[in-house]
């Protein structure tokens, strides 16, 4: 499955969906970004279960200052609806790979009691 393209206009739709959402905030004049970029191409490919998004933080500003984004690439896992992960820095192939298996065996009835527990 190829990225898609967040904005303002459908982040929420995206991320709120059952299922794991992971998400590239990027820009174009980042060196970094550009050499993950092909990196998590290939990740998308592999993983057709998973929504691969992709956040353009100068076009997309709104969204970067909503999550905080303060170095790209920065790379956030949302499982549920529910961020699980958000990690600034290009990840190795492995390393995303291993990220995407995390996610996946996440006990998300577990994270929502965390989170609920936290929120008290």
């Amino acid at each position: 499955m190829a990225t898609v393209e967040l904005t303002t206009a459908n982040f929420d739709e995206v991320t709120e969906q059952p299922g794991i959402v992971l998400v590239d905030f990027w820009a174009d004049w980042c060196g970094p970004c550009k050499r993950f970029a092909p990196v998590y191409e290939r990740s998308s490919d592999k993983h057709q279960d998973i929504v691969f998004g992709k956040v353009d933080t100068e076009a997309q500003q709104d969204i970067a200052a909503k999550f905080d984004i303060r170095s790209i690439p920065t790379i956030m896992a949302i499982r549920d609806g529910v961020i699980v992960f958000a990690q600034p820095g290009a990840l190795p192939e492995s390393a995303l790979e291993s990220l995407i298996e995390q996610v996946q065996a996440l006990d998300m009835d577990d994270v929502r009691k965390q989170l609920a527990e936290h929120s008290h």
